[in-house]
Formats: structure tokens, sequence, C-alpha cells
């Protein structure tokens, strides 16, 4: 049996029509041991530089399943799930030609990316990444922002810290995220209505042991609860 070909209003079937090329492009943040936001970069294999982990969509292939396969084949790590982050669809962003980019991103701990390739990958700040091909700067910047958003009321919901911190290690995390300073007593009076005790305190650490805190069991914060991490708790590095 034929396979009817589908033609629309003007006659034309769907090969005539010009198609871009599809990429999957994916932002991996995480905090350094110095409490930097960076991301995740690998060595370009033609040329000379780094970019965002990143392939091209394969006919029949999902895009989840494209971005897997970047991730191991480039990076070489696994057991992440990147959610989507925004289409990129500007017809001069890549200098190979017309292609789409369905940037991704995820907020993972350091040692979710230990099997990472020692040589050809690196954690670059975010501040500075480096100049990056195929608008992968501009990737990384909505990535970024995407985030800021995530965590401007809500203590560390990406987990980076694991289940119990100090608030100092919470203000350094919120901190490497908004790219700023925050003042010390308004950070506290903004996280702890979302804090538990856990009636215990650092150990094995110098100066003065601090108290240990979880985060309570809702993650739904009301909107009118919700402070932006770049408004009046922010203070502006010299």
């Amino acid at each position: 049996m034929n396979k009817r070909i589908y033609r629309d209003s003007s006659g034309l079937t769907l090969a005539d029509y010009p198609r871009p090329s599809v990429a999957v492009d994916t932002a991996l943040l995480t905090l350094d041991a110095d409490f930097e936001l960076v991301v995740l970069q690998v060595r370009r294999p033609t040329g000379v530089g780094w970019a965002l982990p990143g392939t091209f969509l394969h006919e029949g292939e999902r895009l989840a399943d494209a971005v897997d396969r970047s991730l191991l084949e480039k990076a070489g790590v696994r057991g992440l799930h990147p959610r989507q982050l925004h289409v990129f669809d500007d017809p001069g962003r890549d200098d190979r030609g017309w292609v789409l980019s369905v940037a991704h991103v995820d907020v993972v701990r350091a040692d979710r990316l230990a099997s990472r390739f020692a040589g050809d990958t690196r954690l670059a700040p975010v501040r500075s990444p480096g100049r990056l091909p195929y608008g992968h700067g501009g990737i990384i910047a909505r990535a970024v922002d995407h985030i800021r958003s995530r965590y401007a009321g809500e203590p560390d919901p990406d987990r980076l810290l694991g289940d119990e911190f100090t608030l100092r290690e919470l203000r350094l995390t919120h901190e490497a995220v908004a790219g700023t300073a925050l003042q010390r007593d308004w950070f506290r009076r903004t996280m702890e209505r979302h804090l538990v005790p856990t009636s215990t305190t650092t150990t094995g650490t110098r100066g003065r042991p601090a108290e240990l805190f979880r985060r309570s069991g809702s993650s739904d914060i009301p909107r009118r609860q919700k402070s932006s991490i770049s408004g009046s708790g922010s203070v502006q590095r010299s």
C-alpha cells in the first residue's frame, strides 16, 4: 500500500520546504570548591577552543536521547536529566549553516560530573566562559538567568549542597548563583522560614561550630513571599 504524501493548500509537500539542521546544546552548571558557579565545556574536536557539549539530531531521534548521547560521547557524563531551556533560532547564529539549537540546562553537584573526560573537558566560570562558538555564550547567559529566578526565594532548589548545610554555605551558594554578594541579615530573614534546624552543628572545622539546617518539606513558596536576589538584598562588589 502506497503511503499518502501530504500536500498543503499550495500543493507543496514537506520536502518542498527548506529545512534547518537541528542541534542540541547543554549547559551543565555546578559549584567548584571555592563556591563559584561554573559550566562544563568540552574541547572542540576540530579547531581550537572550547564549546558546550552538543550534537546534531539524528533522523528519528528524540531530543532527550540526543542530549544523553552528546554528554556521554563528548564529555563522559551520564545519568543526568537536563531540561529544555530555549530554542535559539537566529538563522545567522551558526557559521556552519542554518542550525536551530534546542538548548538544555541542568544544575548538578560536582560529584555528578566525576566521570567526565579529564583531558577534554573543563569547568569554566560562568562570569568569564571564554570565547565560544555557535552562540554558546548566549546559551550560558540564558541558563544562568533561568536558575537565578529559581533561587530567588527558595533555598538551593537544585540541592547543590546536599541535605544539610550551614547558613553560610547556603549564602555562598546563592551568592554564586546571583553573581553578587548578599546582605547577611537580609538573606537569613529571607531563608530561615524555609529551613528546619537539625539540632546539630558542624564538627572538625576551624572556628566556632555552626548550626546545620535542612530544607523544610514544602518547596512551593507563595509568589508574594519571594524576594528577588537582585533586589534590595544585594550588595554590589567594587
